[in-house]
């Protein structure tokens, strides 16, 4: 592990490339994701199409189609980043990863009893607001575990960014590869031990929401 000690200045830069991008991406992606669920059980027909052709669409569509248009397609016509690495992949990620979400709190959503909205419309509640109030705070409960499973795999489709112009754990380790190739399982076990320092605390944090949504069930 020499080479990676001696280089650990230059892979913890990309573990903090990562762990940025998986944050900022994570959190605009839950954002709009749960945008999206209530736009698919919205009872305003316009809303539930574009809800679920967003997320069939964005879904089935390659991540790395999706990084290649807001690198390469946005700019040429006139939509320009500021940061020609990290904000493409931030919209990449978080347009990709939101259809994601959606799905866990729409599944969320399904498992609220529906007596509880009614009861909620008894009362004299709109439709936003027993949504707001009632299904989505359950919904979210329910739906934490998937979610998280979900941001797991948001941080391991950063990689994608390596091969457009970001500096992460992927691309930090294609350099030391090319740069000292007798060491390149060394470099790879390293990378990947880094990953794991973001995806093992997100895993322990699922079981535990898992256990006490459980138990509160």
């Amino acid at each position: 592990m020499i080479t990676f000690i001696e280089e650990f200045g230059l892979v913890w830069g990309g573990f903090l490339a990562t762990l940025s991008l998986t944050a900022v991406s994570g959190a605009i992606a839950l954002v709009w994701g749960t945008v999206l669920a209530a736009f698919r059980v919205s009872p305003i027909g316009p809303l539930r199409t574009f809800g679920a052709l967003y997320v069939e669409i964005v879904r089935n569509t390659p991540l790395t189609l999706m990084f290649f248009f807001w690198v390469f397609v946005a700019p040429s016509v006139g939509f320009v980043f500021p940061d020609l690495g990290f904000w493409p992949a931030v919209v990449s990620l978080s347009l990709y990863t939101s259809s994601f979400v959606c799905e866990a709190l729409r599944s969320g959503v399904n498992s609220v009893g529906i007596g509880q909205a009614e009861a909620s419309r008894s009362v004299g509640m709109t439709f936003s607001q027993t949504l707001m109030r009632v299904v989505l705070p359950q919904a979210w409960r329910s739906a934490i575990p998937p979610l998280i499973s979900v941001l797991i795999a948001l941080t391991k489709n950063t990689s994608v960014a390596a091969g457009f112009a970001f500096t992460e754990l992927v691309a930090v380790s294609q350099r030391l590869a090319n740069r000292y190739p007798g060491d390149v399982i060394e470099v790879i076990v390293g990378i990947g031990l880094m990953y794991l320092l973001i995806t093992i605390p997100l895993g322990l944090l699922a079981s535990q929401v898992e256990k006490r949504v459980a138990f509160a069930r």
